[in-house]
């Protein structure tokens, strides 16, 4: 699984980098910046970051193969 930011709909309030700080951290204004993959052991807190999103901003996608 990975995590996908629509920075358009991002307000940089950083409740994603409180809910999953193994996976997002913030810059200097506040905005988020993913680390990569979502591990099997942090799909849970990943699925409450993007529910907790005040913004609808984050979204988690499945990984898909390419040909």
């Amino acid at each position: 699984m990975k995590l996908s930011i629509n920075m358009t709909a991002c307000e940089g309030r950083g409740l994603c980098a409180e809910v999953l700080p193994e996976l997002i951290t913030l810059d200097d204004w506040g905005f988020p910046m993913l680390a990569g993959g979502v591990p099997p052991g942090l799909e849970g807190p990943a699925r409450d970051a993007v529910r907790l999103c005040p913004r609808l901003a984050l979204k988690l996608l499945a990984h898909t193969r390419s040909r």
